[in-house]
This record gives structure tokens, sequence and C-alpha cells, in this order.
């Protein structure tokens, strides 16, 4: 579905690459890597918000710099981290923003309502953008690009800390609709992510950058556990039952700094039950897996 050949990007002090990926329809990737390393410069690579300074990304084998806007638009929707967008626009506009490309839509208007659902904001309709806080802006931009994906199939959905202004609750609720809506198209989903626990139990694959370059590609699996260790540069404790796994950081630094590419896991996707997305019940004791 979507490749990158020898990506290099050399902009200002901006270096990145090279980056040789290849991404599958319907796979679930998680970002991950420490503030700076080059994750949202990575995500767009993949948008075609930025261009190559070397190599080429490919999406359904044509490179991205031959695809039309409009055509573009219906294959790939993204959310980036900061938002632009007029402040004065009603809820509903701010998400048909997401069909634009779509010349004739009459179904425009139930899509809307629809994706609104399914971001956990239909409640919000009728309100102006300017007056939404900010948890509540981010379900309204993740409904845009929902409808924007919503009758496209085995498109890609590229989002930037989707759920970074949000509670636990509603974060885990969101991140189950995200996959649920992914899946049921077959979308690509590629989310750059903070919280190393997203990424383990709603994720098939982990990409982790470090330093403008890509150290790992690996399933998102516990045996991540000592290239996560030395992603972030800190010792970790695994934490698992049957409703999925935690990695918490310890204050104990690692000795032994990066100094080369991390040698990962296999990378076909292996999705075990702990890996399968649940709701969590009421709290109970989690044991230590030994390292």
């Amino acid at each position: 579905m979507l490749v990158m050949n020898h990506v290099r990007l050399l902009m200002g002090d901006l270096r990145l690459g090279p980056i040789h990926l290849r991404l599958m329809a319907g796979e679930r990737v998680a970002i991950l890597g420490p503030s700076g390393a080059g994750k949202s410069t990575l995500l767009r690579l993949m948008s075609r918000e930025l261009q190559p300074s070397e190599g080429e990304v490919l999406l359904d084998r044509r490179p991205l710099s031959a695809w039309s806007p409009q055509a573009l638009a219906r294959r790939r929707a993204v959310l980036p981290q900061q938002q632009g967008v007029a402040f004065g626009l009603p809820v509903e506009l701010v998400v048909a923003l997401g069909r634009v490309a779509r010349q004739q839509d009459p179904d425009q208007s139930e899509i809307v309502q629809q994706a609104l659902v399914q971001a956990q904001a239909d409640h919000l309709i009728g309100r102006r953008f300017d007056t939404l806080s900010g948890g509540e802006q981010a379900r309204v931009q993740l409904a845009r690009v929902l409808a924007q994906a919503w009758d496209e199939r085995e498109g890609l959905l590229l989002v930037d800390e989707p759920l970074a202004a949000l509670d636990p609750g509603l974060t885990l609720s969101l991140m189950h609709a995200i996959s649920r809506f992914a899946a049921q198209r077959g979308h690509a989903l590629v989310a750059v992510l903070h919280d190393v626990n997203l990424a383990l139990n709603h994720f098939d694959r982990l990409w982790m950058v470090k330093d403008g370059r890509l150290i790992a590609d690996c399933d998102a699996l516990p045996s991540t556990q000592p290239l996560l260790e030395q992603l972030y540069g800190t010792r970790m404790r695994l934490l698992q039952d049957e409703h999925g796994m935690a990695m918490l950081p310890m204050m104990t630094p690692l000795q032994t700094p990066l100094t080369a590419p991390l040698t990962a896991p296999p990378t076909t996707p292996v999705m075990t039950p702990a890996m399968t997305p649940v709701m969590p019940p009421p709290m109970t004791p989690l044991r230590e897996v030994g390292r």
C-alpha cells in the first residue's frame, strides 16, 4: 500500500533518514520515540506535507507527488498535531471539511452526523468550534478525519497524537472507536503516540524513531521491553494480566547508551489475547513479569 524507499529529509537543522518502510492495508502501526526524535516529521512525509530530499514515497505503487490533491484526499486522511481551522465555524462545518474532495456528496449530512457519533462528539452539534474545550476540539477534528475516510476502502489514516488532550476513560473508548473504524474498512492506521501502553495494547507494529533514525520496526509484544528501554533511555517494569500489559518507567537510567540500530523481534504481526483491545474491568492486581 505505502512504501518508503531510501527516504531522507534534510531541511535546515532537521535531519531524518534513511527510512525504508512498507505498510500494508489494514495494519495498525504506532510511531514511538522521545520528543524531537522525528516522529511527526515521518508522518508528514507519509502524508505529502513534506517532500523528501532523497528517495521516494509510494502510495498504491504511485509516487505521492503524482497524486492530485483531490485523489489523494480520498485515499488518505490526516489528523495533524496542530490544527488550523477558522475558529468561528460551527462544529458540523468543521467535520464537513473532510468531505470537500467530493464534488457531489448527497450523503454528507448523514456521514457528518455519524462521524460525530463515533467520535463521541454528537452532543456538540450546533456549537461553535471556538467555544469548545481542547478535548472537545480534538474529538471534532477526529470526526472530520472519520468523515473524510468514511466511504473509502483500504485507505490510509495518519494521526498525530489524536488522544493527547483526553482523560483516560475517553482515551480508551475513542481508541477502540478508531481501531474499529479502520478495521471495518480495511484502512491502515498510523499514529504518532507518546503513550507506550496505548501502542502496546492497540497496535500491531511499532516504529521506533530516535535522533532522526528509524531504529526498530517490530511487533507490539512484551518482548519489545529492551528496545523500549533503549529508546527512552530508562529501565521499565512490565506488568501483564489477561486484560493487557503495561510498561512502567523506572527512575533507574540505562548505563549503556544506544550507539547502533536495535535488533528488533520479527516483524510478522502476531496477535495474542493480551493484545486484543478490551474495555478495562474493575481494578484487579497485576502481576509483574520476570525480567
